[in-house]
This record gives structure tokens, sequence and C-alpha cells, in this order.
């Protein structure tokens, strides 16, 4: 190979080399899939230590200029860097991704605009005058209504209008919902120990404690509630958020009878409980006590975040002390609930949630193909539902995963980024969390070959 490393330039013998090869690469004088040298008999032919080769070769590899198989050796990338431009925004900033595989993101490119103009002007042409005043805090009764027939339908969920309350997402949601129960005497509120510490943080500035439960092969280990003692439990029963599974029915049962035998409450997330794949949903734990459990649902994933609705549903005795606490400075657009409202009504909300459930099993087909082609040592889980999976990495490169991933132009996140520091494990994974709803349809074929360029 005809390279010319200069061992003065800054960073020394192996920066140089980088360089050579980059510039190689970059100049066309090795096309993509060409296959290198070995370290041995390159460093031979330049007259420098393997290890200077193979320590290049490695960055290389992690910045997306070449790839190195088992048995194939090490090549130039199929699609190498510099990454292209992103459309019509401008130029890259330095280090900002092109690509974006944020767990807990939906296709927001997909948000079904057209529908939801209609049902606004339908909504607007029918809404009272009394709609554009000062509100009920406890949302727009039409719908309260349109939840209560839609969350019975299709989650399980036992409530009545009287029950829900209307919030501007989940986030307000807890908050609220956290104050009140510190006002009433409530101390800590337990939690899982894979989660958001945004969600826990929401439970602190309450003034909550917030101990972890323990997590195993089965989940959280609810049977340990007896144990820690606290006055309420925050769970992702459903699908657990990141890893993916469903709570055991042992376990879910081992929850509500602790709540009933310790006046406790359990607060179920069910944040994406219309997308399942390859088994039966799993029905809301709140229909097994709904005076025992909070159920927060939110159109966040089903939607857009951007719309800023969610919504509790409550035991009875609970709706007048969040209403204290909630008060009508805490209200959501009433013309926006009226638009959900109408969107729900009118069939439009489910023609989405199936047209979407499609789009995103295809994606995550897509991802599980990929993956066995590409990189068959990663394993995917937590893949039956959701808009998320987990990929589990061999042990210790989890970071370096995502630094390789970063050189892509690609935003990923580890697990780590969703472990408590304290979290009670049976075991540590090195793993990524990969969101493959949000990118759009067009930017998803780009993002899922950056990733599998990035993975080892």
């Amino acid at each position: 190979m005809d390279l010319h490393v200069d061992p003065a330039g800054p960073g020394g013998v192996r920066k140089g080399l980088m360089n050579a090869l980059r510039e190689a690469v970059r100049g066309g004088r090795l096309p993509p899939g060409t296959r290198l040298p070995s370290s041995r008999t390159l460093a031979v032919d330049l007259g420098i230590a393997r290890n200077t080769v193979a320590d290049a070769y490695a960055d290389l590899v992690a910045e997306g200029w070449l790839t190195s198989r088992q048995g194939s050796g090490t090549r130039v990338a199929e699609r190498a860097v510099p990454l292209p431009e992103p459309p019509a925004r401008g130029r890259r900033e330095p280090g900002a991704p092109v690509y974006s595989l944020r767990p807990g993101t939906p296709d927001l490119s997909a948000f079904p605009r057209a529908e939801w103009l209609k049902a606004a002007r339908r909504a607007l042409t029918d809404a009272p005058d009394e709609a554009l005043g000062y509100d009920d805090p406890r949302g727009r009764r039409e719908l309260r209504q349109a939840l209560a027939e839609y969350l019975a339908r299709a989650r399980g969920v036992r409530a009545d209008p009287e029950r829900i309350v209307v919030c501007s997402g989940f986030a307000q949601g807890l908050l609220v919902l956290g104050r009140t129960l510190r006002r009433l005497g409530v101390r800590d509120v337990a939690v899982e120990s894979y989660g958001l510490d945004f969600h826990r943080g929401l439970l602190r500035d309450s003034g909550l404690g917030t101990p972890a439960l323990p997590w195993g092969a089965r989940g959280s280990d609810t049977e340990a509630l007896e144990l820690l003692a606290p006055g309420a439990v925050l769970l992702t029963p459903g699908h657990q958020f990141p890893m993916g599974v469903p709570l055991h029915p042992e376990r879910r049962s081992a929850a509500v009878d602790w709540a009933r035998r310790n006046g406790g409450l359990i607060v179920e997330d069910d944040y994406d409980g219309e997308f399942r794949y390859d088994r039966q949903p799993v029905g809301a734990l709140q229909d097994l006590d709904p005076e025992r459990v909070v159920y927060l649902g939110t159109a966040s994933k089903s939607l857009a975040p951007g719309l800023r609705l969610g919504w509790m549903v409550l035991p009875r005795r609970l709706v007048p002390e969040i209403m204290r606490d909630k008060g009508p400075g805490w209200g959501c657009g009433a013309l926006d609930q009226l638009t959900l409202a109408e969107f729900i009504t009118s069939g439009a909300y489910d023609r989405h949630i199936r047209l979407m459930r499609t789009r995103y099993r295809r994606r995550r087909d897509q991802l599980v193909a990929a993956l066995a082609e590409r990189a068959p040592q990663v394993r995917a889980t937590g893949i039956a539902a959701g808009l998320h999976a987990v990929l589990e990495l061999p042990s210790g490169t989890e970071q370096s995963v995502i630094r390789a991933a970063n050189w892509q132009g690609l935003s990923v996140h580890g697990l780590a980024e969703f472990t408590r520091p304290d979290a009670i494990l049976t075991e540590r994974r090195d793993a990524l969390v990969v969101g493959y709803a949000a990118p759009s349809e067009s930017a998803w074929p780009g993002t899922l070959d950056a990733l599998c360029r990035a993975l080892p």
C-alpha cells in the first residue's frame, strides 16, 4: 500500500498513519470495500510497530472510515465518512448528530396533520362559547368522556369521566401527584432500578424519597415493597422502561396485594400501551384495583410530545385532593382538548395507531434483520412491544460503541444512562437503548446503516 506517513506530525506515528488512511479513502485511492493489509503486514511495509497499526485501525473503525469483521479482515467502509449534510436547514454544527435513535420519541414526521386539522375545524365549529373561558381544571368534559371510552376499550382501564384529570403531559401529572402524596403524609415513592432520572427528580422535587426496587429476571421485585415500606410505588408494568419486558404476573399480583394490605398506592406509567407486536396486549394494572392504582397516560408516544396532553385516572378519594394541588392555573388549552376528543371519537386516533403500529413493527423487523446480518454478536431484547429495543453488547463496550456512533453522526443512549447509581441488580449489562421509532421514514435507512457501522 502506497502511504506517506509523517512521524513528526501532531500525535506521532499513529496519528500520521490515520491521517494518511483518511486521505487515501477521501481521495478515492482506497474505494469502499477495499481490504486492507493485516496489521502485521502493513507494519512491516512501513517499518513501524504492529501495535501502532492495530490501534490506528481500531480508531478508524470507531470513526466509521473502516469496518472490521472476524474472518474478513479490515476493509474500507461502504459508506465512509464524511457524512452527508442534513437536509435543507444549513450546515451541521461540529459534533451535532445527523441521525437520532432517542428512545421514547415517535416519528414526528408521521403526525397526522390533515386529520388533526379536520378534527380541529370540527371541534372549533362545535365548541360552545364557554369553552373559550376559564375551564374546569379537571379538563374538558368532552375529552374526559372520550378518554374513558377509549381506555376501557383499548387498555382495559376502569374509568368514568369523573375520575379522569387532564394534565399537560406525564411530567405535570407526576409532579402534581407527588405534591399531593407528600401533603397527605407519604414520605417515599419506590421506583424501578431502571428508568428515567427525570421522573425520580420530579418526585424528589416534591419532597419524596425514591428507594429502588431490586431488578431480576422477572422484572422489578415488587415483593420487596414490604421491606421498603414506601407509601407508593411508580411502575411501568405493561412495558418496563427501558428494559422492554412486562411485569411478571406474580409480581403484578404482589404489588396489588401490598397496596391493599398497607394502604399503599401504585402509580402506573402506561407510556406506550398501544404498541404491541408479537403478543397479546398486557392489560392495565389499574383494572386489578382502581382504588389502589393511579393510571397515567399520554399522547406523547401515540401522536407527538408537543401536544402536551396527558391524563390521570384516579381513585375516587384522590380526585378532590389532586384538584386542590392542581388548581385552575395548571390547566391545558381547551381547543387542543376538544380537538383530541374529536380525533378520538371520529375514529381517526384508532386509524393512526393501526398505521403506526404497522410502521414501527416493520422497522423493528428491519433492525433485527440488519443485526443478524451485520452484527450477529449483538442481541436485541424487549422487542415484543413499544418504540425501542435494548441491544445487548459485549461486556465493557458500551461507551466505545457510543463514541463510535457519535463519529457516525448518530445520537444513541447507553443503558447506563437509565440505571440508578444505587440500582439493585442481579447483573449489570452493557447495552444500547435504541428508539427505532424516532427517525423519519426517509432518514430510517441511513440511521440503521450508521448504527450497524458503529456496532462491534
